[in-house]
């Protein structure tokens, strides 16, 4: 098995390529309960919803889009008929989802979060980790974009 420090030295270097990518468009989690996650992302963490759509590729699902800043957006899908069973981390799987907050809001958002009995977990004053009401998790981060508990990582 190769090290990190292997990788390290064989992966990262100074005169890395620009990106292909222009930024991530959104990330599509599944929702149980369509209103109840609008309630949660809108109401309580305040990422405006955008759009409520039909899901193109499962008729009667619904796709909706939330605005988390900075051009990206977080959507769901939800699957009524479907027994998609409850979060799981697997291979492949989502482990969490990491949001960049204004760091003059973040003390109200975990205060938001303690208000509505919401279990968080705060780490390094700078990031507060809880699950959504379908389990997926959450990370809310008042660290810049690029860099992490005073590491730069781009």
């Amino acid at each position: 098995m190769t090290t990190r420090e292997e990788l390290r030295d064989k992966y990262l270097n100074e005169d890395r390529p620009a990106t292909t990518a222009r930024g991530l468009h959104h990330t599509a989690l599944i929702s149980s309960d369509v209103e109840r996650t609008i309630n949660f992302y809108q109401g309580l963490l305040g990422f405006p919803l955008t759009e409520l759509i039909e899901n193109r590729d499962y008729e009667g699902s619904s796709h909706f889009f939330f605005d988390i800043g900075n051009g990206n957006l977080l959507a769901f899908f939800d699957f009524p008929g479907l027994d998609v069973g409850p979060y799981k981390e697997v291979l492949g799987g989502l482990h969490h989802v990491a949001i960049s907050v204004d760091p003059a809001l973040w003390d109200e958002l975990v205060a938001r979060l303690k208000e509505a009995g919401v279990d968080h977990v705060v780490h390094s004053e700078v990031s507060v980790y809880f699950q959504d009401p379908d389990g997926a998790r959450i990370e809310l981060i008042a660290d810049p974009l690029g860099e992490m508990y005073g590491n730069q990582v781009l």
